[in-house]
């Protein structure tokens, strides 16, 4: 039987698809831009900020082992994607009503920020997949990189319009409530998506064969061994390590944005300005070391300990120009951790396992988040001096691992037997 034609091109797919992560990256990042001040005025201390800012960017990591199977072997791509775009929309603009809950208002907006991040877990690897079939008819690299693109223009423009909501009203929480429009959109347009292409899997060339059931994999012992990474080679543990150390010791920007409201460096609307020009400086670093990476191989990645080491001494500092610079160096380094490292993790395991490769490195990195963002606060509170140390000292170890591990993976790949 032959397979009917789709609805959409490809391209019109793609195109769509990120208009959606637009109208989202400008809900979740515009609320981003403000979780540090915004928990501080509820109450929050630098270490409760720390806290649970780090706990969401370990949550949005480290539930991708659960939900990356679960959507491979269930096949509800569509669901999972609609479930957790669906969590995003509605906890951020939620957030508005924290003030208005008394003593309670800090527990909710805690709880409506790890739920937003859960959301980022849930939806992740199964939009992944839905687009990667559309993206394969018109060339990976050119769907995936006008997708990127549309999502950080998305990520650039929610912390503007929040900045100009907050500006004219005076306080923040109408910048957050404002939210529930893009939101709207982003619900909208893919259920208009999912409606038109219910199975993106009719541009691939050849039949997608069915996912595995449980029993096939190995079941549940099957899974396990998976979402540990049995079987993956020694240098990929070490390289997924030197790298979460760095996510580790990277301050959030909750609290670079705590410490710039608190130290009077900046007016409450200037912070989500500054995050926009932030995720700006990250979509150009972002194809500006991924084209350096193809000329030089790993050796790049080295200057990543670097940058994280310098966000403290520069972003925490008392003067207006040295904390620019720092949420600048915060940027750089975002950007090479959300892209460039996972050309060297395909190059460390063969093509069969690297699914579950990218599921352990998200699992790894989310521990070292949640520790590091609670270590980053806690010590705030205390002394920016010894957060500066501590993280200098973090970030000597990781350089370490690194500088042995960008060597293999820029001479070799690493078979996944080893």
């Amino acid at each position: 039987m032959s397979t009917p034609a789709p609805r959409w091109s490809a391209w019109r797919v793609v195109i769509w698809f990120g208009i959606v992560s637009l109208a989202a990256d400008m809900v979740y990042e515009g609320a981003r831009s403000m979780y540090g001040p915004l928990l501080g005025a509820l109450g929050a201390s630098a270490t409760v900020v720390g806290l649970v800012t780090g706990a969401g960017e370990a949550m949005a990591l480290v539930l991708r082992l659960v939900f990356g199977p679960l959507a491979d072997r269930t096949g509800a791509y569509w669901s999972l994607t609609i479930l957790g775009y669906g969590l995003t929309a509605v906890c951020v603009p939620l957030l508005a009503v924290a003030p208005r809950l008394g003593a309670a208002g800090l527990v909710v907006a805690a709880v409506l920020i790890l739920a937003e991040r859960a959301g980022k877990a849930v939806r992740s690897p199964s939009k992944s997949a839905l687009l990667a079939h559309a993206a394969g008819a018109v060339g990976r690299g050119k769907g995936f990189g006008i997708h990127k693109a549309l999502d950080q223009t998305g990520a650039f423009a929610g912390p503007l319009l929040v900045a100009a909501v907050i500006a004219g009203a005076g306080t923040i929480w109408p910048g957050l409530a404002v939210l529930a429009i893009p939101g709207a959109v982003a619900m909208v347009v893919l259920l208009v998506v999912r409606r038109a292409v219910p199975d993106p899997s009719v541009y691939d060339p050849e039949p997608v064969a069915a996912p595995p059931s449980a029993a096939a994999a190995g079941g549940l012992r099957g899974w396990v061994g998976s979402a540990v990474g049995a079987g993956l080679p020694r240098e990929f543990f070490r390289f997924a390590v030197a790298a979460s150390i760095c996510t580790g010791g990277l301050v959030t920007f909750g609290i670079i944005g705590y410490h710039l409201t608190r130290s009077g460096l900046l007016g409450v609307a200037g912070v989500p300005v500054v995050y926009a020009g932030a995720m700006l400086v990250e979509a150009f670093a972002a194809l500006a070391v991924g084209m350096v990476y193809d000329r030089l191989g790993g050796g790049v990645l080295v200057i990543v300990p670097v940058l994280v080491a310098a966000v403290p001494l520069l972003a925490l500092s008392r003067l207006a120009w040295l904390a620019l610079c720092g949420v600048a160096a915060w940027a750089l380094a975002t950007a090479v951790l959300d892209s460039t490292v996972k050309a060297l993790v395909a190059e460390l395991v063969d093509a069969p396992r690297r699914a579950t490769a990218y599921g352990v490195f998200a699992g790894i990195q989310g521990a070292f988040a949640v520790l590091g963002g609670l270590l980053a606060g806690w010590l705030y509170d205390r002394s920016i001096t010894a957060l500066v140390v501590t993280v200098a000292a973090t970030q000597l170890v990781a350089l370490t691992l690194l500088l042995r591990t960008a060597r293999i993976g820029s001479r070799e790949k690493i078979p996944a037997s080893q």
